[in-house]
């Protein structure tokens, strides 16, 4: 895989963008459930620009400020010492992101339990990188693979995920469809992790189960609880 498009594959699959994209899944397939009218609701684009920020731009901006002050030597993190204070930023802006979202009674249980397996999965990843550089990319994907399963699950009177084209209609998608997608997604994400020479296939391996099994635990807590 050429490198330019293996990084351009990385940026887009970034694991902080993950709950971004559920979020736009779950409007585009049953918009209600946040009391809006329409994934294109000014409401709606409101919330997707809230969560947008606090779960990637705001992150993302305090692991730049330290690059900018040297506490990060790479913004590619090679070492896993370089990763471990980028993990607590994070982690502490999704705790905050998911204590915000369960006092909401506007925002389903099912998003909020996204955003605490998100939150888990960081922390997770967090410590499993202190002894195994493990794969944060994958850590993203198989998040967002147990996402996708429990949508499924839990919005089985929705069949299809309904994404407006504006003048060029409606694209209507099973979710079946969407989970084989985001399978692919996770395939290439890896592909393109190995082709940049971050990670070893045992780092996306457990990466991919550190994702996905933190999505169980937060059902657990959340749905079920």
């Amino acid at each position: 895989m050429h490198l330019v498009l293996a990084r351009t594959i990385s940026f887009f699959t970034h694991p902080l963008l993950i709950l971004s994209y559920i979020l736009i899944v779950l409007l585009a397939a049953n918009p209600y459930q946040f009391g809006f009218n329409n994934i294109g609701d000014h409401a709606a684009r409101l919330l997707l620009l809230r969560i947008f920020l606090s779960s990637f731009f705001l992150p993302g901006m305090a692991v730049l400020m330290l690059r900018f002050t040297g506490l990060v030597k790479s913004m590619d993190m090679p070492e896993k010492t370089d990763r471990i204070g980028p993990y607590i930023v994070a982690g502490i802006f999704y705790l905050w992101l998911f204590r915000n979202l369960l006092d909401n009674s506007n925002i389903p249980r099912l998003f909020t339990s996204f955003t605490l397996g998100a939150t888990i999965a960081l922390f997770l990843a967090f410590f499993i990188n202190l002894f195994s550089k493990i794969s944060v990319h994958a850590v993203g994907m198989g998040g967002l693979i147990g996402m996708i399963l429990l949508a499924m699950w839990q919005m089985s009177a929705y069949p299809t995920v309904q994404f407006p084209l504006w003048s060029l209609g409606t694209l209507q998608i099973d979710w079946l469809v969407l989970l084989l997608i985001a399978l692919l997604l996770a395939g290439i994400t890896g592909t393109a992790r190995l082709a940049l020479s971050a990670h070893e296939p045992l780092d996306l391996y457990g990466g991919y189960v550190v994702g996905f099994m933190a999505q169980i635990i937060a059902m657990r807590f959340i749905l079920e609880g």
